[in-house]
Parts: structure tokens; C-alpha cells; sequence
């Protein structure tokens, strides 16, 4: 193994930056426009790795081709361009994380399913757009994850290996994606899982627990680290 990584990846929701809380409002702001009783914030963040439609269906007890369904996620879309970066935030540990990264000049990036037009705003407000050196977006690329066009994407965009790179994620199609393209993969599992879900499952390299975990486990792997 490399004596430092050639770049560090991360997935955005769950992962990098903990946005269920504005997603929790989102929902309990929609619900209230309908009439409808509030959910509880575990709830909505054992979803929000599905998305949208995940959050909409579970929320309201709808499935797809109802035909309340398409006016419901497009009002809940309209909402959360208001509310995207609010209560979001890193998880705790992340930043001191990102500063080794940027002291030792390893490049990080983020490759997540989020569309652009929801990534951009919050990478902005949380003021890490500037600092990443990839973001990539279901817009930049033909295959979503679990395919790891996006991570090879990335790693083009950074001129550095997969293979010597790393991918963090909180969902099997994460940990599939880094898998494919060779990464080593570290499985958050402090992030969005669904309810009964066993991490273990995901075959990532290493777990870690909680997001403090990350720069340990990396200065293990990775001997020329500098504190």
C-alpha cells in the first residue's frame, strides 16, 4: 500500500455532510401543506439515502404510480432549494479530517446521486465547493452509482489512481461502486442505513462506526500521514 492515499472520496448525504435534519423539515413542512401529521426525524433518516421518492413514499404511505405521487416529490423538490444547507452540516470528526487531507495535499472529492442542482448549493454553504478537487453528480456522468463510472470520473478529473484512491460511503451501492473500480472502501456506518440492514453485507475494507473514526483509521493505513 501507498505510504499516503492518492486521493480520498467521499459520498455526500450520510457520509460526508449530515443533511437529514433539513430533509426532516422539508418533509414535516410538506406534510403540514397537506394536512398531514408529522414524522418523526428517525424516521425520515432511515430513508434518506433513497431519496426523494424513498422520503415521499414513506412519509405520505404512497406508492409511485398513485397520482398524487409526481405533485407531492415535485413540491417537496421546490421546498428544499429553500431549505438546502440550514441545520446541514458535516458530520463531527470530518473537518479535522479534511484539514489532514489538505495538510499532507491529498485531494478529496465527493461522488454522490445527488443531482447538481441540490450538490452545488450545499457544498457552497457549507463553504467546501472551493476545496474539493471533484464533485461529481449524476449529471456528469451515463451510469449512476453502483456503477463506478463517477468514481473513475472523479479520479481523471484529480489525475490520480483508483486503485490508490479511497471511497467512504453509508450504502451497499457505495461500497459496490468503490469495489468496482478497485478503490479501497470504508463503510460509514454511522450513516442513512435502512432499517434491518447489516453493514457487513456491504464487503467494504474497512467500517468505521462513527465519523471521528476516519483520520485513525486512515493514519493506521497509511504510515507518512502528518498530524
Amino acid at each position: 500500500m501507498r505510504k499516503v492515499p492518492a486521493s480520498v472520496l467521499f459520498d455526500l448525504d450520510g457520509t460526508l455532510v449530515d443533511t437529514a435534519p433539513d430533509f426532516h423539515w422539508v418533509i414535516n413542512e410538506l406534510l403540514k401543506e397537506e394536512s398531514r401529521s408529522e414524522v418523526s426525524y428517525p424516521f425520515i433518516r432511515r430513508h434518506v439515502s433513497n431519496g426523494a421518492r424513498a422520503m415521499i413514499g414513506a412519509a405520505f404511505q404512497l406508492d409511485e404510480d398513485d397520482s398524487s405521487f409526481g405533485r407531492l416529490h415535485a413540491r417537496m423538490l421546490e421546498i428544499y432549494q429553500e431549505h438546502l444547507d440550514v441545520d446541514s452540516k458535516l458530520f463531527p470528526g470530518l473537518e479535522q479530517c479534511l484539514n489532514l487531507l489538505e495538510d499532507n495535499d491529498i485531494p478529496w472529492g465527493v461522488v454522490t446521486n445527488k443531482p447538481e442542482l441540490y450538490t452545488t448549493p450545499v457544498m457552497k454553504g457549507l463553504r467546501l465547493a472551493d476545496k474539493a478537487s471533484s464533485i461529481i453528480c449524476p449529471d456528469h456522468v451515463e451510469h449512476k452509482k453502483p456503477h463506478p463510472e463517477a468514481l473513475f470520473l472523479a479520479c481523471q478529473q484529480i489525475n490520480c489512481s483508483a486503485q490508490d484512491s479511497i471511497y467512504v460511503g453509508d450504502h451497499l451501492r457505495d461500497i459496490e461502486a468503490g469495489n468496482r473500480a478497485g478503490m479501497t472502501t470504508i463503510g460509514a456506518t454511522y450513516g442513512y442505513l435502512n432499517e434491518g440492514e447489516d453493514p457487513s453485507d456491504w464487503k467494504a475494507n474497512h467500517y468505521i462506526e462513527c465519523a471521528t473514526e476516519l483520520t485513525p483509521l486512515l493514519q493506521s493505513l497509511y504510515t507518512d500521514l502528518r498530524c
